[in-house]
């Protein structure tokens, strides 16, 4: 994955420790979100949900950071990078079995904090290209035929699910509603059935606050793309 455009969480305390990696990740082209303590994290996410990486203190003032994994995934599928400077074998077992995706200790050296930032990006770039397909914070499961927006269930029902996946699939493309109903239902497109538009309604509602919107164009059809 590039760095760029690439949004990396800091949970540190240690001021100096922050500063420090929030400048070399910068230079290198991450844009940096940083936060103390976990309160502020969790407002953070709330404005800030599309994070691509995770590096998180262990000891911070207001908890423990092995103890916030479950939450943040309730957030976010982002790989997390657990930086402490405990050496306890327990706490990385801990964190590495509580949903963490690697550990590093301090002190540290900055190319090996960039080495493993980069390597878990790639790791989840790599894992994603073959059974998922994102766009921004909407991610389809393409083998559970599922769909998630902020990494939350949007519970769509099997033909939602196969329009939305043909839509993206032929994302800035205008697709007629008679290919979209023969394609997904497998028969002729009936005059008056409707079923296309009802779908297209569904799924509008359900895209809010994704970025993304399904645009009807007279004569055209309808069409995928980015929100303007």
């Amino acid at each position: 994955m590039n760095s760029k455009n690439t949004v990396v969480l800091m949970v540190e305390d240690n001021e100096h420790v922050l500063e420090l990696n929030r400048s070399v990740l910068t230079r290198k082209g991450y844009t940096v979100l940083a936060e103390k303590n976990l309160t502020a994290t969790r407002l953070l996410l709330k404005e800030h949900p599309d994070i691509d990486i995770v590096v998180l203190d262990i000891l911070l003032p207001d908890g423990n950071g092995l103890n916030f994994i479950p939450e943040l995934r309730e957030t976010t599928s982002a790989p997390v990078l657990m930086l402490t400077s405990r050496r306890d074998y327990e706490d990385m077992v801990q964190g590495l079995t509580g949903g963490a995706d690697d550990y590093m200790t301090k002190p540290y050296r900055v190319e090996e904090l960039l080495a493993r930032i980069a390597a878990l990006l790639h790791k989840r770039e790599t894992a994603h290209m073959s059974s998922e397909l994102i766009r921004g914070p909407l991610t389809l499961d393409m083998v559970a035929h599922r769909a998630f927006l902020h990494g939350k269930d949007i519970l769509l029902k099997p033909r939602e699910y196969a329009v939305l996946l043909y839509l993206i699939r032929s994302e800035g493309q205008y697709i007629m509603a008679k290919q979209l109903y023969e394609t997904v239902w497998r028969q002729p497109e009936l005059d008056d059935s409707g079923a296309v538009k009802t779908v297209v309604s569904r799924l509008r509602k359900k895209l809010e606050g994704s970025g993304y919107v399904i645009t009807l164009g007279r004569g055209r059809g309808y069409c995928f793309e980015r929100e303007t």
